[in-house]
């Protein structure tokens, strides 16, 4: 509050001062202007020489300034005198405010004046006021004449003081207004910062659950909105942070304690023991080290510069997946279909998640049977049966939704043991297999959640399509955003030889 008081002060403070600076200097301009109007119809009526209501000439300088003084009108806080050869000798008449010729010390000043060859505008102080006065000196050769008009500055700013004295008294007015409205305001423009710091006061890795109230559309509002956010990033976080501790817990707790059991019934004695131990505790730490790779690899994909965007030529990384992924395995490799155009993507991070993909058909299908790979720029609509293959689907944990432009889909498609509808969800959950997966194939159970977090930093999602005994389609979506991250040009079938 005292800082809104200050900056009122501060700033009528300012105000008044440019007013009383503005208005004396009109004011000292107002009696120049005065002043030099004086001396020119002075010097006009000298260079005439010939009274303007008799029609006589004027001989002398002593005649000049009678008639001038006698036909010169003065205002307010004016007054004016003749001097001849050093010594007053003309005053005004009766009834005029100013009479200099009353302050000696002002007499003395201007009789120095009255002496040069030059006419004079100053500023006089004496003890009894501030003038400011012109002084005209005539001369003929042999008089020397000098008209003195006086104006008295201090009747002068009598008008602007009176008025910043009002402004003074206007100003005590406003400043004790806003120290009303201030007080009074005070409370609820403090409230939602008040209640941002409870909150934040009150949050701990424990609980993270409290928010902030958000009150209408202000800055203060954008604020409070601003901090759930960070909140919600921060639960998600830690939150992650948990679970990843929890699963590496876990985890890696069955094959320690697997090494340890039989390290400890080992028979040292016995070739045949030592050396099947030996296989068995390499094995699981071999199993341990492709499993801390995988957590390691999950952690960093959580990380927000885990992919790095550039523009990429759609149709050449298609290749390019298709001819590492054939060696992943015999089967009978078929591209279904390749989109051109550029993507704006991070191609080593999509080509890892492509093959993740790849990895798991070849995984879960047997030999000779087909698997498709294809690419293809979609509009960003749930087009799922547009993508060959069928049975049930899982999208993300939000469900089906509308995305607001065209999506890049790439898609691994096989025949091998498929998962049935109740699995679909199951399978992105860390460390999770299905029966028949497990029966199949050895596997830590984080290759799906390393490839949904590669497709979500796209700002995408995985899909899904599953039928058991059938096969399953596994489908990236990625958004490209506008026209200039990407410029999908058109998509070329590859038809499937017979």
């Amino acid at each position: 509050m005292w800082t809104i008081i200050l900056v009122a002060v501060a700033a009528l403070a300012t105000s008044g001062a440019a007013v009383w600076v503005l208005d004396l200097r009109s004011t000292h301009a107002d009696v120049d202007d005065r002043l030099v109007l004086a001396r020119q119809e002075l010097r006009r009526l000298a260079d005439e020489g010939v009274d303007p209501v008799s029609g006589l000439p004027l001989s002398d300088p002593t005649q000049v300034l009678q008639t001038y003084m006698a036909h010169s009108v003065l205002g307010s806080g004016e007054g004016q005198l003749g001097m001849v050869d050093g010594a007053v000798r003309l005053v005004s008449a009766e009834g005029v405010d100013l009479r200099p010729e009353a302050d000696a010390e002002l007499v003395a000043r201007l009789t120095e004046l009255a002496e040069a060859d030059v006419s004079t505008i100053t500023t006089v102080d004496t003890s009894a006021g501030r003038y400011r006065v012109l002084v005209v000196p005539l001369t003929d050769g042999t008089t020397t004449a000098a008209l003195v008009r006086a104006v008295d500055l201090d009747a002068a700013e009598a008008g602007l003081w009176r008025t910043m004295r009002l402004y003074a008294a206007a100003a005590l007015v406003t400043v004790a207004l806003v120290a009303a409205l201030a007080w009074l305001g005070i409370g609820r423009l403090l409230r939602p910062i008040w209640e941002l710091r409870n909150a934040t006061e009150s949050i701990d890795e424990r609980d993270l659950t409290t928010r902030v109230r958000v009150r209408g559309h202000d800055d203060l509002s954008a604020l409070a909105a601003a901090v759930n956010r960070m909140l919600d990033r921060v639960q998600r976080a830690v939150g992650a942070q948990r679970e990843l501790l929890d699963d590496v817990g876990h985890e890696l707790r069955t094959p320690i304690t697997v090494v340890r059991g039989h390290l400890e019934l080992i028979d040292p004695e016995d070739p045949e023991d030592v050396r099947q131990t030996s296989a068995l505790a390499l094995d699981e730490l071999d199993r341990m080290s492709t499993l801390v790779g995988n957590l390691l690899e999950l952690a960093r994909s959580s990380q927000s510069d885990f992919v790095t965007p550039e523009p990429t030529d759609v149709e050449a990384l298609t290749g390019q997946v298709f001819d590492k992924a054939r060696a992943l395995g015999e089967r009978r490799w078929r591209l279904e279909a390749c989109a051109t155009g550029t993507a704006m993507l991070d191609p080593a991070r999509l080509t890892q998640a492509w093959l993740q993909l790849a990895a798991n058909a070849v995984k879960y299908s047997e030999e000779d049977s087909r698997i498709w790979l294809g690419s293809a720029i979609r509009p960003g609509d749930v087009a799922d049966a547009a993508i060959p293959g069928g049975g049930s689907t899982a999208s993300g944990a939000s469900g089906l939704v509308a995305a607001e432009g065209p999506e890049l889909h790439v898609w691994v498609r096989d025949e091998g043991i498929g998962i049935a509808a109740a699995d679909l969800e199951r399978v992105r959950r860390r460390f999770a297999r299905t029966a028949p997966a497990q029966r199949r194939a050895a596997g830590s159970g984080l290759g799906l959640s390393i490839v949904e977090n590669i497709v979500g930093a796209h700002g995408g999602r995985l899909d899904i399509a599953s039928e058991p005994g059938r096969g399953s389609t596994f489908t990236l979506r990625i958004p490209l955003r506008s026209p200039e991250q990407a410029r999908p040009t058109q998509q070329k079938e590859t038809s499937e030889p017979a």
